[in-house]
């Protein structure tokens, strides 16, 4: 999968194009909680949106969660 190749440079997260598994570890680390790769994919096959590489910009995928809770999600 294209997401997991990771980031273009080593060591540093870029947020509009971070891997599944970047993200779950950048947003647990952020959120106090766990956070895992698998509940992003579920996330993405509910219709979280992602960039055409399959990584995920944090800023969009935020305003997904959001929207959702809005809706009771």
């Amino acid at each position: 999968m294209m997401a997991e190749m990771g980031n273009a440079t080593p060591g540093r997260l870029n947020p509009n194009a971070l891997t599944l598994a970047d993200a779950a570890r950048l947003l647990a680390k952020a959120g106090g909680w766990e956070i895992t790769k698998e509940m992003i994919e579920a996330d993405i096959d509910a219709g979280a949106p992602t960039n055409a590489d399959g990584t995920i910009n944090l800023v969009h995928y935020a305003a997904w969660l959001v929207k959702g809770m809005g809706r009771g999600d």
